[in-house]
Formats: C-alpha cells, structure tokens, sequence
C-alpha cells in the first residue's frame, strides 16, 4: 500500500475508534513496526493525530473561540437535549437543593420536572422564570447578565455561591474532552461553573454528541470531576468509563 494511502486510512482508523495502538496498526497493515512509527511520526507533525507511546490518539484540540446566542443554540440537536433533560429531570429527588446552570440542554429539564419539593438555584434568567411559572422555589443568584447565553456572571454571583451547598448539580458544557475537561469561552462564565461544582454533592453535566472532543478556551472542571449525561456513546476512546451515562 502507497504510504499516503496508508496514512489516510491511519487518520479514518483513529476518527473511528478515538485512538490506536501500534501493533494494532503492524497487524491491520501488515506493516513493520518502524513503518508504522514513522507514518505516526508524519501525522502528529502535520497535527492531524496526536502521537502517544506505543500508538496515537485523535488530534482533541479543535479549539473553539466562538459562542452562539441562545436563540440559535436552542434550535441545534433539539430532540438529542429534550431527551437528555428528561433523564436528568428524573433525578431529581424529594428535597432536593439544586443548582441549575445556564445552558440550553439544562433548560431542558423543566418541563419535565415533577418533584415539587425541590428548591433550585440558577444563574439563567430564562430558566429562574420557567421555574417561578411552574410553582417551584427558585432562587436567581445576583450579579452581571450576559446578554448572549442570558447567565448571571461576575464576583457578586461568584460571592453568592460560595454560601450554598447543592444536594445535586446539572450544568451545560460547549465543550468535553478527556484531556481539557469541560470547557466553556467565556472565564467569568467559567469561575461561576466551577464554583458551584465545587459546592455540589452530585455534579452532573449535560451534552450531545456533538460537544466531545472540542476544547474552548477555560476548562471549569475536569472529566472525571462530573458524571456526564449524554445521548450516545462519542468513540471507542471514550468506552468503559463509569461515569458516562448514556440516555
């Protein structure tokens, strides 16, 4: 086989599974060690994979700087978010103190929310008012709003926090990676994220398919420090890890 050839169906190989092994790849191939090594070599030099001892993983470093208005958000993946906030909606337990981050896919849950006896904080306006009309007790922590994903932001939010502790939390995401964690754009949405995971018994964090492997600029918190609720499975790289559930 050509080595170019080769090394395309290297790149589709790694895609697929998320990552590969060398001797994977000698079998698959029937190729030698070194020529696999090298064809690696090539490939993590031209940043389309990321080269790791004994076999190499997808390039996770698609960094997005860009963030999306609520408004179009809520269109993308629609039926993908409405069945991830209904699993996360039956989590919700009697008594509960919940805190409910901004986000579309954590918006979510309200209407299916059924537990009357729980209490909810949030940082989003639009989630505060959907729960008020629903005849839930909700409290809508002060600060900055920022207009383009409608979340209260800034250190009087960030202060506020810091008094509470959550039985459970449910919090949105742009991006998951195994090596960045979960990302967002923005820092001082980042800071308010991470807070309230700090302050949460039970974190959770609600994404679609498509937020894995895309990395923003400030991670708030790492994979392992949430369990992930989301509507498949992403790629191999990601089987076995107990806390993904998929829904």
């Amino acid at each position: 086989m050509l080595t170019e050839k080769r090394q395309e169906k290297i790149l589709e190989l790694v895609e697929t599974k998320g990552s590969v092994t060398v001797q994977e790849l000698t079998e698959y191939f029937q190729a030698s060690e070194s020529t696999i090594r090298r064809d690696l070599n090539v490939l993590d030099k031209k940043g389309t994979l990321v080269k790791v001892f004994g076999g190499a993983l997808k390039n996770d470093s698609r960094l997005t700087t860009r963030e999306e208005k609520v408004s179009l958000r809520m269109e993308l993946h629609r039926e993908e978010k409405l069945r991830i906030g209904r699993y996360a909606a039956s989590l919700v337990e009697p008594e509960d103190f919940i805190y409910l981050d901004a986000g579309t896919t954590t918006g979510a849950m309200i209407p299916c929310l059924t537990e009357r006896s729980a209490s909810f904080v949030t940082n989003a306006v639009s989630h505060a008012l959907l729960l008020a009309e629903s005849g839930f007790r909700v409290i809508l922590i002060g600060g900055e709003l920022k207009s383009s994903t409608e979340a209260i932001v800034g250190n009087e939010a960030f202060v506020t926090l810091q008094k509470y502790h959550f039985t459970k939390g449910f919090f949105g995401t742009n991006g998951v990676s195994l090596q960045a964690g979960f990302t967002t754009p923005d820092i001082n949405e980042a800071m308010i994220k991470e807070c309230a995971m700090r302050h949460t018994q039970k974190a959770y964090v609600l994404c679609d398919h498509s937020k894995f492997h895309q990395t923003t600029p400030v991670c708030f918190g790492e994979f392992t420090s949430a369990r992930v609720l989301t509507d498949r499975m992403p790629d191999e790289s990601f089987q076995g890890l107990d806390n993904l559930i998929i829904v």
